[in-house]
């Protein structure tokens, strides 16, 4: 029930509104008009018995940047693997609409910034791929999910009516039969100790950097050929079968001194941290003259490699961690 109170002072008359409805906390407002607090008024109560008002007044109370910054501080740490990144991805959000009340951070603000962030230049003064846009969304819905499903503070998700980039087709590289004998023997004659077993188990195994340079010999199993990955981008288990040559390569390496979890490739100067191979890698691609070849090329390699030779779409999947058949159509005409 609503109750208004009629004020007089000096600077005129105001009028104050109280609503109280049994279960809920009292609402006040104040105003220069008698209608417009009738109004608000009655529109308070019907927004409180249709569960409304509350989830509005949350979102007018909170800003995005106190919503980022509770995800920041609460969620990421849930997510060790995309914490680091996701961080910076959502405080350059913060830095742009982070003065707004949720209530005003509109699928129109956001649309506006997304194209300011597909149109801008990077820090190497480049342009930023659709996919790297995508991600920035993507991080940012997310919190808005969390705000929404667990702690209240927002109605509906904004980011729900906003158009994702098209994103273009994913990138095949992969090594010819001569690039591949003149990359590993490049790899052979790096300086880094790790480098050629890092790439030949990249390029005969299909896994990603990350899952290959963290590996513990706790996650390495001579007796049965393969290799246990416990961690993975998807959050499930994969094995990892090891052929003939990355086998003989591992079984004179297992013969070092070591205890189960230790990492395989340590960094010299912090055993408890894996080695960075990437200045060793560039300098192995540019001594193997290789045109436009990544890392990550190296997966695609693997999967290429695969189709060649009769795998399925659904094997490929299997091997390279892929929940989806969509990630691996891409090899399809290598079939």
């Amino acid at each position: 029930m609503a109750t208004i109170q009629e004020r007089k002072s000096e600077k005129g008359t105001t009028y104050r509104v109280m609503v109280r409805l049994k279960g809920y906390p009292v609402q006040t407002a104040s105003f220069n008009r008698k209608t417009d607090a009738k109004t608000w008024a009655t529109q308070t109560e019907a927004a409180i018995r249709e569960g409304r008002h509350f989830k509005t007044s949350e979102a007018k109370r909170h800003t995005l940047k106190e919503l980022i910054a509770r995800y920041i501080r609460d969620i990421l740490p849930t997510k060790p693997k995309s914490e680091a990144k996701q961080k910076n991805q959502l405080e350059w959000w913060s830095d742009k609409l982070g003065i707004y009340a949720l209530a005003d951070v509109t699928p129109a603000k956001i649309a506006e910034v997304r194209d300011e962030l597909a149109n801008g230049d990077t820090y190497r003064g480049t342009k930023r791929s659709p996919s790297t846009v995508n991600r920035y969304l993507a991080a940012l819905s997310h919190a808005f999910t969390i705000a929404v499903k667990e702690w209240g503070w927002i109605e509906s998700n904004p980011l729900s009516k906003i158009r994702k980039l098209k994103e273009p087709r994913g990138r095949v590289r992969f090594l010819s039969e001569e690039e591949r004998k003149a990359l590993l023997e490049a790899c052979k004659q790096s300086k880094s100790p790790y480098l050629y077993l890092v790439v030949v188990l990249l390029l005969s195994t299909g896994a990603r950097r990350s899952e290959i340079i963290n590996l513990r010999w706790s996650d390495v199993d001579l007796s049965r050929r393969i290799i246990l990955l416990e961690e993975t981008k998807n959050g499930e288990r994969r094995v990892l079968p090891l052929g003939q040559h990355v086998y003989d390569l591992l079984y004179e390496y297992a013969k070092e001194k070591h205890t189960p979890q230790d990492l395989l490739f340590p960094d010299s100067r912090d055993k408890n941290k894996p080695v960075e191979v990437r200045v060793a890698w560039d300098k192995a691609v540019l001594e193997a003259k290789l045109a436009d070849f990544r890392l990550h090329d190296l997966r695609h390699s693997a999967a290429s490699y695969l189709a060649m030779n009769g795998a399925s779409l659904t094997e490929i999947a299997e091997i390279l961690g892929h929940k989806t058949l969509q990630m691996v159509k891409r090899y399809s005409h290598f079939s």
